[in-house]
């Protein structure tokens, strides 16, 4: 009864100051419960997506190794398709001076 009375026998203006106080008070506790609830159950989830993070970036590392290994290849077989080319316009050639000289 004695808390009542003391609200009662308060101004308007104190009641509200307090009420203020209270409901940023209450604010502060569900913010920090919420911070806290949010931890623990996003942390889990935090750390597997990091593990997955280090793994994909291997196998980024692998497939670049791979690309450059391919490049490699495709270098040596443009390589050997020019000197191929250059075999056929000799080729070429020699089919016309023997045409040319059977003539």
């Amino acid at each position: 009864m004695k808390p009542l009375l003391i609200i009662l026998v308060q101004s308007n203006t104190t009641a509200v100051i307090l009420m203020v106080a209270l409901l940023l008070v209450a604010a502060i506790i569900g913010y920090f419960t919420a911070w806290f609830y949010a931890k623990s159950v996003y942390t889990p989830v935090i750390e597997g997506l990091k593990a997955e993070k280090a793994e994909l970036i291997k196998q980024v590392a692998v497939l670049k190794d791979d690309i450059n290994k391919l490049n490699e290849t495709v270098d040596k077989l443009n390589e050997k398709i020019n000197k191929l080319e250059e075999e056929i316009v000799e080729k070429d050639k020699e089919i016309k001076e023997l045409k040319e000289s059977k003539k």
